[in-house]
């Protein structure tokens, strides 16, 4: 049975998180469903492949911060992603967080929940596990302890997506993710309520990141690294906080902090009201979504749009010169971030999996190749089999893929539409996009409306196991000695002991020392 813990505007929210991760974890209120215990061992593995393929080709921020890390050494730390060797956590945390974040591949929240009303629609990622990973190693945890820790650690942050948007302020949703990382690394470890809220108001006194990371018109490694920094510091916060350091309390009603200070309210009041789950089937994570490849998350509408017609017409692949006009309707703020003029242009990984033209593009050359290959046996056509076969990885981002002919020559074809109201109040329920085909002998060929494209958390049609699968073999094919496994040491967390979780990461990778 679904239960819940309602931490009122009123009250003070910031140690009331507090109590709520040291509650959670000692399994006060019951338990959560399997499926939910899945879901999260399945957002933390494929977040690793991500990792582990973007240490593997040599992307420079997970790389340099990686380094950084190994500059901290003690054997009283924790070890980086496909490594030995033990350093301060929050140099860990920093290394591995920025590695399973650098590919913009793994999970999306949109902060939707209908249910309580409060869909403000603010975005956050799978990036915070090594905070808990970290946590649980230091604490001695067993593989169902370190689920929950991980389990409530983006419960925090998810819920805090629903209730209050940080973009509409040009606060970089990181933020949120930061409040969680210093409330469960603050409990596992044994901080009272007290400690937890001082770590809290100083990540949200001390350490606010601004939109600005975001913004320009080649993104730097600061995008990436956006949420690796803000764990590091919410790490450090904490541990200050357990050594005795008194930070700002009630952050979460201080007129002077970020949240009441943009969104002004009753005096003693925060912004909102926190619900947080506390047992059974309806967490925060069961409405995230999968990525199933390398692209911005609100353009997996077009790419199941183009796959749908692609597999519906196959012929488009061998007459693809013919292709007059490719027009993709979209919902803000996707028309905003992945249609900015700026990005047709895209001359950086960062800039490109943030480009609606490229990804598209870059899609439908792979169809091109896929069906002029004689080399390769025909594959079947269906939908399913285009997504693991036109996945886009790594290699469709490097020097070579960002200037290729066929791709450049495709996106100057693409046009890019705000759909208006219609399509806004749809989001961020779904991702409402439409893309239709202009062909000179096919003619018009329209996908129709696309809501809940494969990855989406409702959608229907999921096939959402082989196509988690496929990627994961995909990103790991080069990037460890031994994909097979790693992903069998990163199943069955349930039945992990403290040793074999404080030896999850200690694997061997491909190509980094």
């Amino acid at each position: 049975m679904d239960s819940f813990l309602l931490l009122p505007r009123s009250t003070n929210q910031a140690r009331g998180i507090g109590q709520y991760a040291i509650d959670f974890l000692a399994s006060r209120w019951g338990e959560p469903t399997d499926e939910v215990l899945t879901r999260v061992e399945q957002f933390h593995t494929d977040s690793i492949a991500c990792g582990v393929a973007a240490l593997a080709c040599g992307a420079p921020a997970p790389r340099i911060l990686r380094d950084e890390a190994l500059s901290y050494l003690t054997p009283q730390g924790v070890p980086l992603i496909g490594s030995t060797a033990l350093v301060q956590p929050e140099k860990a945390v920093l290394a591995n967080s920025a590695a399973v974040r650098e590919l913009d591949s793994n999970g999306t929240n949109f902060g939707y929940n209908p249910r309580t009303g409060y869909t403000r629609g603010e975005f956050g990622h799978n990036d915070f596990y090594p905070v808990a990973i970290a946590a649980a190693q230091l604490a001695g945890l067993d593989g169902r302890q370190t689920l929950w820790a991980m389990l409530c650690l983006d419960e925090i942050r998810g819920r805090l997506a629903e209730c209050y948007g940080l973009k509409d302020h040009k606060i970089d949703h990181v933020l949120h993710g930061g409040i969680a990382s210093a409330a469960v690394y603050g409990a596992v470890l044994g901080a009272t309520s007290e400690q937890i809220e001082s770590a809290i108001g100083m990540v949200v006194a001390h350490y606010v990141p601004f939109r600005a990371i975001r913004h320009g018109h080649q993104l730097s490694d600061s995008k990436g690294a956006s949420a690796a920094i803000t764990a590091e510091v919410a790490v450090t916060s904490m541990r200050r906080a357990m050594r005795g350091f008194v930070g700002p309390a009630d952050i979460l009603r201080n007129p002077q902090a970020v949240f009441c200070l943009f969104e002004p309210t009753k005096k003693d009041e925060s912004p909102f009201d926190l619900e947080l789950g506390t047992a059974g089937s309806d967490f925060a994570i069961m409405g995230m979504h999968f990525k199933l490849g390398l692209y911005e998350h609100q353009s997996a509408g077009a790419i199941g749009g183009l796959i749908a017609l692609l597999a519906q017409h196959p012929q488009l692949c061998t007459e693809w010169q013919r292709l007059e006009r490719i027009r993709i309707t979209i919902y803000e703020p996707a028309f905003s971030i992945i249609g900015d003029p700026h990005k047709r242009d895209p001359r950086t990984r960062q800039s490109a999996d943030h480009s609606m033209v490229y990804i598209v593009a870059t899609l439908l050359r792979k169809a091109i190749e896929r069906a002029t290959h004689v080399a390769s046996p025909a594959r079947p056509h269906d939908e399913i089999t285009l997504w693991q076969d036109l996945m886009l990885l790594p290699a469709d981002y490097d020097d070579a893929a960002l200037v290729h002919p066929i791709t450049r020559e495709l996106m100057q074809r693409i046009e890019f539409v705000h759909g208006g109201s219609e399509y806004d109040q749809r989001y961020p329920d779904g991702i409402p996009t439409t893309i239709e085909l202009v062909h000179a002998q096919q003619g018009s060929l329209g996908s129709g409306l696309v809501m809940y494209p494969q990855g989406h958390a409702r959608c229907e049609r999921t096939h959402l196991a082989a196509l988690l699968a496929n990627k994961f073999e995909r990103l790991t094919e080069n990037a460890v000695a031994d994909g097979k496994g790693l992903y069998s040491r990163l199943s069955n967390l349930l039945e992990k002991t403290p040793e074999q979780i404080r030896m999850l990461y200690d694997f061997q990778l491909a190509t980094v020392p």
